[in-house]
């Protein structure tokens, strides 16, 4: 399988679970619940509360295997940036 589409899964698998985790983390807050009319009957707290939850940990492994898969990018900028150091740039 080509690396480019792994990496672009990955990247919006990522983006959609941290969508997920972030809504559910929001309306967790019963401020807001209020705010938008959602109740526990619309949207049970413990559902959501799962969801939060599970989504946190699917986002922590994606971001591990993104951090994986792109690290060779990580190290060569690394390796540039410590070496700039001593330019006037």
């Amino acid at each position: 399988m080509n690396i480019q589409v792994v990496k672009w899964s990955v990247d919006i698998t990522m983006g959609i679970t941290f969508m997920l985790c972030g809504i559910t983390g929001i309306f967790k807050f019963t401020f807001f619940m209020r705010a938008f009319s959602v109740t526990g009957i619309v949207l049970p707290m413990a559902l959501m509360s799962d969801i939060h939850d599970w989504s946190g940990v699917v986002l922590w492994l994606l971001v591990a295997v993104h951090l994986f898969l792109n690290r060779a990018w990580i190290l060569s900028m690394t390796r540039k940036m410590f070496t700039r150091q001593g330019n006037a740039d």
